[in-house]
């Protein structure tokens, strides 16, 4: 499986894209099939703060819930409400129209994958 390049990524699978003092997250398409089919997601609200590891959200499967962890600092500037009013659509596309939230980024952590590195990451079992 490839991974965009463009993106950064964290070892809780999420994705990152960051633009500037702003960045779009989501869910790597490795953690979408690991979950199975998606049934629910439960994001925050446009205006929330959350610190590099936070929980913001949690996603469930027919599977499990499980828990949407945030790659930066930042603040919610929007909410994609088409992945939560159709949540199974994530599957179809996870990086382009799959994305979960914009934000305005406080800081970046330096822990963050690159592509490389994430897919060596989930090669090796984690």
């Amino acid at each position: 499986m490839s991974y965009p390049n463009e993106l950064k990524y964290t070892k809780e699978h999420e994705w990152i894209k960051i633009e500037g003092n702003n960045a779009t997250i989501g869910i790597t398409k490795f953690a979408i099939e690991q979950l199975g089919d998606i049934v629910f997601l439960d994001l925050p609200k446009v205006g929330s703060s959350f610190k590099a590891g936070g929980n913001f959200g949690t996603i469930e499967s027919v599977k499990t819930v499980s828990d949407l962890f945030m790659p930066v600092t930042c603040k919610v500037t929007e909410v994609n409400q088409s992945a939560i009013d159709s949540p199974e659509s994530l599957s179809v596309d996870a990086y382009a129209k799959g994305w979960l939230i914009k934000v305005e980024i406080e800081n970046v952590p330096a822990d963050l994958l690159s592509a490389h590195e994430y897919e060596n990451y989930v090669v090796g079992g984690n």
